[in-house]
């Protein structure tokens, strides 16, 4: 069966030598991308993709976001090189890479939106990737809305890939994040708040066609099904200083319904017990194989082989394990012949 991996990562070679020109000193997961040769060299890619039959890739940027890796024009220079680069590799090798998600630099929003526009109308991206924030501050602010309106005139999906460093403390009384916590924990905690920042801001009543693939199935979210559907029913009954029903009253659904809208994919490191929770929360017409490729523990491709275990296990019926592997990705991006248009 063919297999489309939407969420794994790249980094173009003249963007990493570009990087490791601006930023070689970059701290966390700085340190860790410059240790994975399969994110720059193409050679090693393609050998851990030929063990696996009928088997495609979607790229996009590694982290850590753009924005961490220089100052705003050195973060303008990347994404344009970063966006260059995934549209040769895409352009050179579509049996292999059928589409990209495009790079912004968020710290300049009025330049990011000029870029998104190349990058999905001259470039063809399919997607793109944006960190839950940008160097501290959230999406829902008003700098960041035409993000949300871009996209969902182009009908294209945006990429949710958390960021966090150790220096979010795990206690205020502390200066640095412990044991990588920040990593661990700190991730799905980042993913999750800028879901709920997404919901309650009303974004989905504002744009009805908005696409939006939380990363790492969904994080927080459907582990916590109850506290976010009969607990957040009840907002504003725990707060003191400002009245929050309205809030409630300002949306058309439940909170729990604006989650269920939200793609998750299965980029959960081969948990079977995740991928089954965030399938029973999403349902299989908005979970999308993914691998999170290179970043195993090792060198190899232990994420590929256990995600697909995993999938190949679950009691699913062949229409639902088709739609996971790739039917829904190709509707999601729109992998047909009328690509890359405002509408």
């Amino acid at each position: 069966m063919k297999k489309l991996d939407v969420f794994n990562h790249v980094f173009p070679r003249p963007f990493y030598d570009l990087l490791m020109k601006v930023s070689p000193a970059l701290e966390d997961m700085g340190k860790r991308v410059r240790a994975i040769p399969m994110l720059y060299d193409l050679d090693e890619r393609f050998r851990i993709m030929d063990r696996f039959e009928d088997y495609h890739q979607v790229l996009s940027l590694a982290s850590p976001p753009i924005d961490a890796m220089g100052p705003p024009a050195v973060a303008l220079d990347l994404a344009r090189t970063a966006n260059d680069g995934m549209a040769e590799l895409v352009r050179q090798n579509p049996d292999r890479f059928p589409a990209f998600a495009a790079s912004l630099p968020m710290a300049v929003p009025d330049a990011a939106w000029g870029e998104l526009r190349r990058a999905v109308e001259d470039l063809g991206a399919r997607a793109v990737q944006v960190f839950t924030n940008v160097s501290g501050k959230p999406l829902d602010l008003p700098e960041y809305q035409p993000l949300f309106e871009l996209m969902a005139g182009y009908d294209l999906p945006i990429f949710l890939h958390p960021a966090r460093g150790a220096r979010s403390p795990d206690y205020p009384t502390e200066e640095k994040s412990k044991y990588e916590i920040w990593w661990t924990f700190g991730w799905p905690y980042e993913t999750s708040v800028a879901m709920a920042r997404i919901v309650f801001a009303g974004l989905f009543d504002r744009h009805p066609r908005l696409k939006i693939l939380a990363h790492h199935l969904g994080a927080m979210i459907p582990f916590f099904e109850g506290r976010v559907g009969p607990g957040w029913d009840q907002l504003g009954t725990r707060t003191s200083d400002e009245d929050l029903t309205q809030v409630l009253r300002r949306l058309n659904k439940r909170p729990l319904d604006y989650f269920r809208m939200f793609y998750g994919d299965t980029a959960v490191f081969g948990s079977r017990a995740a991928t089954e929770c965030g399938l029973s929360f999403f349902g299989t017409d908005r979970v999308l194989f993914a691998s999170d490729a290179p970043f195993d523990p090792e060198r190899g491709p232990m994420y590929i082989r256990e995600t697909l275990r995993v999938l190949d296990e679950l009691d699913l019926s062949e229409a639902d394990r088709r739609k996971i592997y790739y039917e829904n990705a190709e509707r999601l991006l729109g992998l047909g012949p009328n690509i890359g248009r405002m509408s």
